[in-house]
Formats: structure tokens, C-alpha cells, sequence
């Protein structure tokens, strides 16, 4: 891999021994920073969160706790992961779930969920080292110390950063000013993931199923109870939203297959996990009436992608269709069902209001594996081939 240039390499066979690939080195260090941002944001959270909440001294201090010790304890795991096979995602993914997870630490309300998402976010530390620093040292080339200078002084920025962000955050906008860190995580979880080597395209279209129906039956369940519950409407009006919510996703449905043909399956599909965050976001902050308006376009949004992957999945699997029809329906369904009840979970510890934010960041788990989708071009050829008998001359 030339430096400068190309991709993160996901073995050493792609870098060259000696030099040391500053492009990948620079892309890398950059999520060590976002990640340890997160790390260093817990401590600047905790004068805010006493304040808010009355804790005590120790209890504040215990989240710190969690915070270090889910992220450093479970590291030697995921570095055996990754010494066994190449688990590049993980540096993605660990990022976001990083961000995400302090994020709701600030807005989670009572002590337990709040504890819980600090540990979540400790994971998502964990989960990105042993891997980032793995990708450090292939890259460095045989400057081998100098790349993990350069792979280093990024986690030092990075807490460096997390109460220098973190506190004009939250003394602006209140705990809920925390939710913005997100924001910089999500993008530099993005230039990870597509800077990514390529793994099998059917697993990542997987993960991108499973976040988007965890997010779909979240709001299939939640909508009607959070206009009833924070909105105050009536039980036929918070039904009437949900039916505006599933009118749109049928419209998003009948829209989305001919979008799909006209400008690729991937566009349509990384514009939804784009456009839902940032409707039901938007959702939270506005009364019944337009509330349910919004719903319409979110229910197109979280649908538009429904035949599309189905399709997807076919393409990749032409010789099993069926196969791929039945895990990208059946296995789709039964997952978004599971994820129902952790979600009232959420509800029952700390609010609708809480659990709509979550759903709104469960598709940005497959925004990032949508993005390391392949390209179409040379794609629906192969899949043709594989899935139409050569006619007899």
C-alpha cells in the first residue's frame, strides 16, 4: 500500500516493510483519538451529573471505575479475537459504540442506566485497541516505533479532548449537549469503515438488517406508547400515528424498489440509516401534530430498504435464493422482535423519551457496515450468471 495513498491494509502482506503508510497511520490515529474523547469525557461529565442528580461523591466516582475497568480488562479478549482472525470492524464499530454510550450516560437519568452505559462505552474502547493497534504496527512498515508514536500521541489527544469538548457541551445545551459527541464519533466511525479492507459482503448486509428492523419494531412498539405517555394524546391518536408511521413506510416501499434500479441498491439503503437518526431526533423535540407528520417520513426511511435488501441478499447468494429470501425476511423479523423487550428495558429505567433516542441511534450501528458494501458495477453480472442456466444452442 503506497503511502499516502489507498486503503487501511487488513494483513502486513498489504503494506510495505519499509515505509510507513501515513495516510492509514493518520486514519487510525484519528479513531484512537475519537475514541479515547469518549474515555476522557466520563470524568467531565460526573461535576454535571452530581449536580443534576444529587449523587454522591462515591457513586460519581464509580462510574469512572466502570468506565476503566470495562475498557481495559476485557481488552486481552478481543486481542486474542484478533491475533485468531482479522477482525477489522471491530475499530468501526468500537468507536461508535464508544460515542454512543457516553452519550447516553449523560442523558440516562437514573444511576443503574446510567452505569450501564458507561460500561457499554468502555467496551467499545476495548473493542477498537487490541485491533487499531494492530493495524498500527502493519502499517508502520519497519518504522515500526515511530508508527506507534504516531498511533500513541492520538489516544493522548484524545482524552485531552473528551473534557475540552465535553464541558462547553453540556454548560450550552445541559446533559443533553453530551448527544452531540456523537456527531464527531459517527464521522470518524464512518472514515474507519471506509477505509476498511473488504470482508464478505453477505455478513455486513446482515448486520445492516438486524439494526435497521431492531430499530423498525422499536418503533412499531414505542411510538404509540411514547404519544401517549410524553405527548399526552389519546390511546386512537397515538394509534393514528403509528398508522401515519407504517402508511409512509408502505409509500417508502413502493418508492424505494424502482429508486433502488434507477441509482444502486446501496444509495438507497445508506440514505435511510442516514435520514432516520436525524428524523427521530427531530421526532422528540416537537408536538403531537407535527410529530406525526414527521412519522410519515420516518416510517419511509427505516422501510424504503425493506425489498431492497431482500434483493441484496439474492444478489449475493444467486445460487440460493430461497436461502437468501428466508434470512433476510424470516431471520430479519425474529431479530427485531428480540430487541422489543431490551428497549422497554430502557423505558422502564429511564423513559420514552430515553428510548426514542436510542432507537434513533441504532441504525448508525448499519450506516458504518452499509458503507463497506460493494459497489454494483461488475456485481448484477456475476449474480445473473450464477442465477440463470446458460441457454442451449
Amino acid at each position: 500500500m503506497a503511502s499516502g495513498t489507498g486503503t487501511v491494509a487488513a494483513s502486513p502482506a498489504g503494506v510495505r516493510t519499509h515505509e510507513l503508510d501515513r495516510r492509514g497511520m493518520a486514519v487510525v490515529s484519528c479513531g484512537h483519538a475519537l475514541t479515547d474523547t469518549c474515555q476522557g469525557a466520563v470524568p467531565a461529565l460526573l461535576p454535571f451529573l452530581i449536580a443534576a442528580h444529587g449523587w454522591s461523591y462515591a457513586a460519581a466516582s464509580a462510574l469512572v471505575l466502570a468506565a476503566t475497568v470495562s475498557s481495559s480488562v476485557i481488552q486481552p479478549l478481543f486481542g486474542l479475537a484478533a491475533d485468531k482472525r482479522s477482525m477489522s470492524w471491530l475499530m468501526p464499530v468500537g468507536v461508535l459504540v464508544a460515542g454512543v454510550g457516553v452519550g447516553l450516560a449523560a442523558v440516562a437519568g437514573s444511576y443503574p442506566l446510567t452505569f450501564a452505559a458507561v460500561t457499554v462505552s468502555g467496551l467499545g474502547v476495548a473493542a477498537f485497541h487490541p485491533e487499531g493497534s494492530r493495524f498500527a504496527n502493519y502499517l508502520s512498515g519497519s518504522k515500526r516505533a515511530s508508527g506507534m508514536s504516531l498511533f500513541s500521541v492520538g489516544g493522548n489527544a484524545g482524552f485531552a479532548m473528551g473534557p475540552a469538548l465535553t464541558t462547553p457541551l453540556v454548560a450550552l445545551f445541559g446533559l443533553e449537549g453530551a448527544l452531540l459527541l456523537i456527531v464527531p464519533v459517527g464521522a470518524g466511525a464512518l472514515l474507519l469503515a471506509t477505509e476498511l479492507p473488504r470482508r464478505p459482503a453477505r455478513c455486513r448486509l446482515g448486520v445492516v438488517i438486524t439494526a435497521r428492523t431492531f430499530a423498525f419494531f422499536g418503533l412499531v412498539t414505542f411510538v404509540p406508547l411514547y404519544f401517549i405517555g410524553e405527548l399526552g394524546t389519546s390511546k386512537a391518536e397515538g394509534n393514528l400515528a403509528l398508522f401515519v408511521m407504517l402508511a409512509g413506510g408502505a409509500t417508502g416501499t413502493l418508492l424505494g424498489g424502482p429508486l433502488a434500479d434507477r441509482i444502486g441498491r446501496r444509495p438507497v439503503i445508506i440514505a435511510g440509516m442516514t435520514t432516520l437518526p436525524v428524523l427521530v431526533s427531530i421526532l422528540v423535540l416537537l408536538p403531537a401534530l407535527p410529530a406525526t407528520l414527521v412519522l410519515f417520513f420516518v416510517g419511509m426511511a427505516v422501510v424504503a430498504s425493506f425489498s431492497v435488501t431482500v434483493v441484496l441478499g439474492q444478489e449475493y447468494l444467486p445460487n440460493r435464493i430461497g436461502l437468501a429470501s428466508g434470512i433476510t425476511l424470516g431471520l430479519a423479523i425474529g431479530l427485531g422482535g428480540l430487541g422489543a423487550p431490551v428497549l422497554g428495558l430502557v423505558a422502564d429505567a429511564d423513559g420514552l423519551t430515553t428510548t426514542m433516542y436510542v432507537i434513533a441511534a441504532l441504525p448508525l450501528l448499519g450506516l458504518v457496515f452499509a458503507l463497506t458494501l460493494p459497489r454494483e458495477r461488475g456485481m448484477r453480472g456475476l449474480s445473473r450468471a450464477g442465477a440463470r442456466p446458460r441457454a442451449r444452442r
